[in-house]
Formats: structure tokens, C-alpha cells, sequence
């Protein structure tokens, strides 16, 4: 692998210029991807904060949805930030008739969970990747989803305290998939990006 990997960025909608500034800071060659054939030669992927339902519709119409959820499966590593973990959840609560999902994360992901944009919120989170040292990040939540439940092969990352009920799941990891509820590409602190990073170049 190499020390500056190729990673793309599901382009077809959300915060995609914000995650290819952090990747290429990091010393990655960030590329957007919007077609299928944009797929070939990456070595990593990032599903961006958006809006899961409408990235869902966009991959159908521009034909990227079926080759995306064959990379994934067969070892593309992936990193989903807000409605990029829902595109990368099993199972998801609370979406539309007929969403979709690129699938890989064993985890079932609740839309909308933390409330609608008005209730959006930033704190601190103690990070504690098994691969690298904790450290605590500021979190941005917007109509952020949450993780209701997880496989037996799934590592929790992070937890958030949330109205006065017990901790929620806002980060996990899965093989080489990694995903966040919030939107570490909008806080200009590149840490989990480089987590991923060095995910992608460990191979």
C-alpha cells in the first residue's frame, strides 16, 4: 500500500469538498466519485454527511449503488459520517418505504435520532479506537443517527451521553468499515480521518 493511498468520496451529494480537504491534508489523494467506473483503483471510500435517502436515490439513478455495494463487500474499506453510516448499516429504523443500503456494518441505525435540524448540538466525545490511542473530539450533531444496536463483530468507538438516558452509540468500527453519527469533516480536527486513513493503508 501506498504511503499516499487513493480514496474517494461518494460525490453525488453531502459534504464532499469539507472530506477531500481532510483527506488530501492527510497526504491522501482524494478523488470524487459519482460513476461506477470512478470506483476502480481506489483503495479506501468515504459516505458523507448528507441526506441518506436522497445519496439512496442518486446511486440508483446514476447506477453507482450496485457496484459500491460490491466493492464494500469484497474489502473496500469505508468511511460513513452521519448519513454515510446509515448507507453503511444492515438495517436502519425509521427510514422511508423502499430506502436502501449500501450494507457491510452489522448494526442497526436509527435516522434522525438526536431530533430534526434545530436540535443539532456539539460535545465532546471520548474516542477509544482499539488501534490507536483515545482522545476526546468535538462533535458536531446534525439531525445526527444513532446506533440502536450491534453484531457480535462489531467494535464500539464512541458513546454519548444523551437526555439523561444512558449512554448512545455514535461511533463503531467493523473490520476495515468505520462510521460516526456526527460529522468530524465540518470541526477542522483531521484525527478520526486519520484513524481511517491509517486503516486503509494498514490493508
Amino acid at each position: 500500500m501506498s504511503s499516499s493511498p487513493t480514496i474517494g468520496v461518494f460525490a453525488l451529494q453531502g459534504d464532499v469538498r469539507e472530506h477531500v480537504r481532510m483527506l488530501s491534508g492527510l497526504g491522501a489523494q482524494a478523488v470524487g466519485v459519482r460513476r461506477p467506473t470512478e470506483l476502480d483503483g481506489l483503495d479506501g471510500i468515504v459516505l458523507p454527511g448528507g441526506e441518506s435517502t436522497t445519496m439512496h436515490k442518486l446511486a440508483r439513478t446514476f447506477e453507482l449503488f450496485e457496484p459500491l455495494r460490491a466493492a464494500i463487500r469484497a474489502g473496500l474499506p469505508a468511511f460513513g459520517t452521519c448519513a454515510g453510516m446509515i448507507m453503511l448499516a444492515d438495517t436502519i429504523e425509521g427510514g422511508i418505504e423502499g430506502q436502501e443500503t449500501i450494507g457491510g456494518l452489522d448494526v442497526v441505525v436509527r435516522r434522525n435520532a438526536f431530533g430534526r435540524q434545530v436540535d443539532s448540538f456539539e460535545t465532546a466525545v471520548d474516542f477509544t479506537p482499539s488501534w490507536s490511542e483515545p482522545f476526546t473530539f468535538p462533535a458536531t450533531f446534525i439531525r445526527a443517527p444513532l446506533v440502536e444496536k450491534v453484531g457480535d463483530g462489531v467494535e464500539i468507538v464512541a458513546r454519548v451521553a444523551w437526555k439523561q438516558s444512558e449512554d448512545r452509540i455514535v461511533a463503531v468500527r467493523q473490520g476495515r468499515l468505520l462510521a460516526t453519527s456526527f460529522h468530524p469533516e465540518i470541526t477542522g480536527d483531521a484525527r478520526i480521518h486519520e484513524l481511517f486513513v491509517d486503516l486503509v493503508r494498514a490493508g
